[in-house]
C-alpha cells in the first residue's frame, strides 16, 4: 500500500497522521543496510514479547529506535529548519490544507 506523502517529502500519512520519512539523501547500500537492522530488531521485539524477555525487548526496541534515527525517521530532522510534526494529526498541521484539497478529490 502507498501512502500519501505530503508535498514536501518530509511526511506520510496514516490513518491521519503524519510519520516522518526516511532520508532521501542517503546513500541506497546504507539506507538497505538500516532497512536490514530496523527489520531485524522488529522480529526481535517480537521475539522478546512471545518470551516474555524484558531484558531482550529493551534491547530490541533500543536497536529499533538506532535504526530509525539513521533512517532519520525520528532523532533530529533531515531538513534545514526545525520544523517537526512527526506523529502529529495532519489536520492540527500546516499541512491541513493539503490534506483536506486530496481528500476531496
Amino acid at each position: 500500500m502507498k501512502y500519501p506523502v505530503t508535498p514536501d517529502g518530509r511526511y506520510f500519512v496514516h490513518r491521519g497522521r503524519l510519520w516522518r520519512c526516511t532520508n532521501p539523501n542517503l546513500d541506497e547500500s546504507e539506507r538497505q543496510r538500516w532497512v536490514r537492522k530496523l527489520m531485524s530488531a522488529r522480529r526481535g521485539v517480537k521475539s522478546a514479547k512471545a518470551a516474555s524477555d524484558e531484558e531482550a525487548l529493551r534491547e530490541s526496541r533500543r536497536l529499533v529506535h538506532e535504526a530509525k534515527v539513521h533512517l532519520g525517521e525520528r532523532g533530529p530532522t533531515w531538513w534545514d529548519d526545525e520544523s517537526d510534526f512527526n506523529r502529529c494529526l495532519v489536520k492540527n498541521t500546516p499541512y491541513a490544507k493539503w490534506w483536506e484539497s486530496r481528500e476531496r478529490e
